[in-house]
């Protein structure tokens, strides 16, 4: 595969933040009196507000709206147990180091998501995609549409490294190359996506003379 540019997602696929993640939603669910199993079914991947305006349906925007900075807060200062996934240090200093454009491409709003960059360790990106900069969040193409249009490169340039469902879809949508990381095995179109990893150790990068990059498994 070749490509000029790198587009990851952030939770599941650079950091594992499972931890907090499930802490956060488990304590909103009972709360809020719903099976802890349903939250967690449906929030990976996604905006943390397009699930509570799913959850919340029927309840007005302002309320949803105090839901979700009182969740957003707990989510920023709650970074206890997040760790960088194998592979992920190295491959970001990498591309840093081959000179490879790369951006983070999160449905996690801009707290959150810095604050869990930093507990993992990792570099601060090019670009770094948010919530707050898109109008429709994954599994809808525009996240991975901007990652892309802020690299100065095309969708069809980019590679995009997702672990979620909702942006596998969301790569695919844009028209980006598209690795999956430990996806689910019934996630959608896994028959779509150029290559299937269990950990982004297994990648090879090289940087050829006049700009591509080269993208290969190890065998």
């Amino acid at each position: 595969m070749k490509c000029k540019g790198f587009l990851f997602d952030l939770d599941g696929t650079l950091v594992d933040s499972l931890p907090v993640v499930e802490r956060a939603w488990v304590n909103w669910a009972s709360r809020h009196g719903i099976a802890a199993d349903e939250v967690l079914n449906f929030i990976h991947g996604k905006q943390a507000i397009t699930s509570l305006r799913h959850f919340m349906a029927g309840a007005s925007e302002e309320a949803i709206q105090q839901e979700f900075f009182a969740l957003e807060k707990i989510e920023a200062e709650d970074t206890d147990g997040i760790t960088a996934l194998p592979g992920a240090q190295q491959l970001l200093a990498t591309l840093t180091e081959l000179d490879i454009p790369w951006a983070i491409v999160t449905s996690g709003s801009m707290p959150v998501a810095s604050a869990r960059r930093k507990a993992a360790g990792l570099p601060e990106p090019e670009e770094f995609v948010t919530a707050e900069r898109v109008q429709n969040g994954k599994p809808e193409p525009d996240a991975y549409l901007l990652g892309a249009q802020l690299l100065e490169l095309e969708p069809e340039e980019c590679v995009v490294v997702e672990d979620a469902a909702a942006g596998i879809l969301s790569g695919l949508a844009a028209g980006c190359h598209l690795i999956a990381v430990n996806a689910p095995a019934d996630a959608p179109r896994l028959e779509d996506v150029d290559m299937l990893l269990t950990s982004l150790e297994e990648l090879i990068i090289h940087k050829n003379p006049d700009g591509t990059i080269d993208v290969h498994r190890k065998h």
